[in-house]
């Protein structure tokens, strides 16, 4: 496992009572065994009924290195793995949600600087978005390596600050989220804009806009900021998450709002979202308050 004995992330709570490593703690001598233990302990926990309660807290939540404080974005691959991103670096890492280890990292070289808010995958292509609207387009790399990229311009950025980007098959279109809405005609909504994959610089289709008093309904938020957004690769609604208003809201493609309720657990500054095929789904804290981290929960 090359990398793996020195990229272990802590484990702040497994599938079991609660624990608090220290952020110097060395891991035991054998880290194949430490990985094992805590897939075992997942599973374990999955096996067991689930209370509805049991949603509310994380099953595990992984404790992440210096280098990944301003994690922003949460993207699965088609074969399950997942990457996550660095909020100003074009660096892209794979993390074993599951066990809780950075297996590699991999950079746009040879040095990207951006304000980077959402990665997603499609295609056989990787996408980095940034918040004045560029997406930067690569494929994977391996291990520490560097890779060739290309800009698409969206010109959206006139419209939106954009926080949350995610790949709808169905449509073929990449689903951008506005954390700020610009545009007079667009705002006292939440709004995410689809840009198609392959049509260049055609016009996109008008952005899906619902008015977020539906959105908000009886909760307390003034406003709303979406922070990532994600697919439910069960129903394909749209699950977003508000770090601000510390929200999680699921939509239907044509806009209905399925819910909107506040985060599960204790989220100090929730930047991204994403959902696996056996029903977890993981939210990501950046480093402000308290040390970053990927919490997993049962899910729906």
């Amino acid at each position: 496992m090359k990398r793996m004995a020195t990229a272990l992330l802590l484990a702040a709570t497994l599938a079991g009572p609660s624990c608090q490593p220290s952020p110097d703690a060395k891991p035991p001598a054998s880290d194949s065994a430490l990985l094992a233990e805590r897939e075992a302990r997942l599973d374990s926990a999955l096996s067991r009924p689930d209370t509805g309660k049991s949603r509310e807290k994380p099953i595990a939540r992984w404790l992440l290195p210096k280098k990944l404080r301003e994690i922003s974005g949460l993207a699965l691959t088609p074969d399950g793995r997942l990457f996550a991103h660095d909020d100003e670096v074009g660096r892209v890492f794979e993390i074993d949600y599951r066990r809780g280890a950075i297996v590699k990292d991999f950079l746009l070289g040879p040095l990207v600087r951006a304000d980077f808010e959402g990665i997603t995958v499609a295609g056989g292509s990787v996408y980095l978005l940034s918040s004045n609207g560029k997406l930067y387009e690569f494929k994977e790399g391996a291990d520490r390596e560097r890779v060739a990229y290309h800009v698409i311009d969206t010109g959206l950025g006139r419209q939106c600050e954009f926080e949350g980007v995610a790949f709808e098959t169905a449509s073929n279109s990449l689903l951008l989220a506005c954390k700020n809405v610009w545009s007079k005609t667009l705002q006292g909504s939440l709004v995410i804009y689809r840009w198609k994959l392959g049509a260049g610089s055609q016009p996109q289709a008008a952005p899906l806009t619902v008015p977020l008093a539906r959105v908000i309904g009886a909760n307390r938020w003034r406003s709303l900021h979406p922070s990532d957004i994600t697919i439910d690769p069960l129903s394909g609604n749209y699950v977003l998450v508000a770090s601000v208003e510390r929200a999680l809201i699921e939509l239907t493609p044509g806009g209905g709002v399925v819910f909107a309720r506040p985060l599960p657990g204790h989220h100090s500054h929730a930047e991204g979202v994403a959902i696996t095929k056996d029903h977890l789904l993981l939210i990501s804290d950046e480093g402000r308050a308290q040390q970053a981290a990927i919490a997993l929960y049962r899910w729906p």
